[in-house]
């Protein structure tokens, strides 16, 4: 297990090192002089000047890649200007939020995907596959974005059941109980799409196991059929559905971006979109680093999980 673990943490290495190619030359391609978008009406040739030499944009591209890449191995993200503190520092904050929201979120399409999967599965062409399929397919079909701004005007304006927006309320909040009721409607939100996709390919991988002998062998000795379903078959079914929640964990931390935007939540969704807005390109480059190394390292917690489902998978 421990040379399939080190494998994994090698084999992410050119991953990630990949993504933070292709993530500096996006932010190099964008049109615009970021001095001059950093200084606004103050952007003298010579202040231009000054601003482009603090941020080392005077030095050739490649030059600024391995200084940037070099920084960070030390943990040295650089310094956000718009917000006038460390990157880590700003990052560490914001992810904080951003695990809370998507954490939740992903939990919730992991235990509700699976069961209905499993109970569709079990119940193939019955009222409630068919019920459970309806239902999961309109889940899948409506964007997050929109769902989210539907249930502010349904659960905030109009019924005013729960908070429309933020993390805590601004008077007398800050309390686990404030927190969840602020969590509701973005975790289920975000959860929504995820959900309908766990379920289907659930369903999918339990009537795949559903059909071995082994399965008709424990009915016909008289097993009985909950031990069945979630003893035996989820069991082997978990083998193909775990790579479909590491899959999905990287679709909510990517969808909270919108939802933060939605619901003002303050994650590091809202923090790069602020970011982009300013041009405040070390806080964007290091946030989505961050994020994608994060996904990364998530996804092999997931290989590992899967290979001690099934160790055939580490040969």
């Amino acid at each position: 297990m421990g040379s399939y673990i080190l494998k994994r943490l090698i084999s992410a290495i050119p991953v990630l090192l990949g993504i933070t190619i292709i993530v500096f030359l996006i932010m190099a391609m964008i049109p615009g002089d970021p001095a001059t978008a950093i200084l606004g009406s103050y952007a003298t040739p010579e202040n231009v000047a000054k601003i482009n030499r603090d941020l080392g944009l005077d030095k050739p591209l490649i030059s600024r890649y391995f200084i940037w890449l070099g920084n960070m191995l030390t943990g040295d993200f650089g310094r956000s200007f718009s917000l006038n503190r460390p990157v880590i520092d700003e990052i560490l904050e914001r992810f904080n939020a951003t695990l809370i929201l998507a954490g939740t979120a992903w939990v919730l399409c992991s235990l509700l995907g699976i069961l209905a999967g499993v109970v569709s599965a079990s119940r193939q062409y019955g009222f409630a596959d068919k019920a459970i399929t309806f239902v999961v397919l309109i889940g899948i079909s409506v964007p997050s974005f929109f769902l989210g701004m539907m249930m502010i005007l349904t659960f905030a304006v109009n019924l005013r059941w729960l908070p429309a927006s933020g993390m805590f309320a601004i008077y007398g909040g800050g309390d686990l109980p404030d927190l969840l009721r602020h969590l509701v409607m973005p975790a289920i939100a975000l959860a929504v799409v995820a959900t309908g996709v766990v379920a289907r390919l659930s369903r999918s991988a339990m009537l795949e196991v559903l059909r071995q002998d082994y399965i008709r062998t424990a009915r016909a000795k008289g097993v009985g059929e909950r031990r069945v379903l979630y003893g035996h078959a989820l069991r082997a079914a978990m083998v193909s559905i775990i790579p479909v929640l590491g899959i999905q964990a990287g679709f909510v931390l990517s969808g909270s971006v919108f939802i933060e935007i939605v619901f003002q939540w303050p994650g590091v969704g809202r923090m790069l979109v602020d970011a982009i807005l300013t041009r405040d390109i070390l806080l964007v480059q290091g946030g989505v680093v961050f994020v994608a190394a994060c996904y990364v390292f998530f996804n092999i917690c997931v290989d590992v999980a899967q290979s001690i489902l099934d160790p055939r998978i580490k040969t």
